[in-house]
């Protein structure tokens, strides 16, 4: 191979590596912009954060720090979370916009609502763990303590808790965008999704015995909407992607 044949090869590579250090730049910079204003707040975010245990504790109970700086840091880590997830919007577009030049236009018109969609639904799996199973998963471990113990919970385990729990449910709400994307690059089709329902019920329970804590309660919590969003994502694929119907009717017929 000729030197220019070997450079010409070699400048696109570079080209992509570049635009993918720039845009992955442009990402931390933006969760940097977004953290600066809320390290501020960042005990007060703790102490919205910890509401769900601290409420069901007993009076005159608190957590304790088994570290000399968890006080200190546990805070901004919680802080840290919250810019990325408040930045996730401008996070996915700067992933969107590094893959955009090797999408189709008719593609590039369904990244968007996916995106928006999937920023969506990873708050709304946040809400739900917040609001829905964090009452439940802390009523039912400060119910079964035995008697004598006092429920004393370390921030930072507990900011650790809460942290995989955020992050577990969230994904499990990007369910249905998942699966739009590999129907949409050919990969499976709605009917072979469908087909596997069994192993995929069995697959979100297991999933969520890892993620979650020993407790039936949770891993229901997790498992249930997981499966629930399956179901919707396979709506989804055969609504949004143009030809999905056709394989399947083509498939079915041979």
């Amino acid at each position: 191979m000729s030197k220019d044949a070997s450079s010409s090869g070699e400048q696109p590579l570079i080209a992509h590596l570049l635009e993918l250090r720039t845009r992955l730049l442009r990402a931390l910079i933006g969760v940097l912009i977004v953290f600066i204003p809320l390290a501020y707040f960042a005990k007060d975010f703790y102490r919205i954060v910890a509401a769900p245990l601290m409420q069901l504790m007993p009076a005159g109970t608190g957590m304790i720090a088994t570290e000399v700086a968890s006080p200190f840091f546990a805070p901004f880590k919680l802080a840290g979370l919250a810019a990325l997830v408040i930045a996730l919007p401008w996070v996915l577009y700067q992933t969107w916009a590094f893959i955009a030049p090797g999408l189709y236009k008719n593609e590039q018109r369904l990244v968007v609502p996916l995106l928006a969609t999937s920023s969506a639904l990873f708050y709304v799996g946040m809400l739900f763990a917040y609001f829905v199973v964090f009452p439940i998963v802390f009523g039912f471990f400060v119910k079964v303590a035995p008697e004598g113990v006092t429920v004393m919970t370390d921030i930072s385990r507990y900011l650790d808790f809460v942290i995989t729990m955020f992050l577990a449910f969230g994904a499990a709400f990007e369910t249905p965008v998942a699966i739009v994307l590999l129907v949409k690059t050919g990969f499976v089709t709605p009917a072979d999704l469908a087909a596997k329902r069994a192993y995929v019920l069995v697959g979100t329970f297991l999933l969520s015995a890892f993620l979650t804590p020993p407790d039936i309660f949770s891993q229901l919590l997790l498992a249930g909407p997981a499966y629930l969003l399956f179901e919707i994502g396979i709506v989804w694929a055969r609504i949004l992607v143009p030809g999905a119907r056709e394989v399947e009717a083509q498939r079915r017929g041979e």
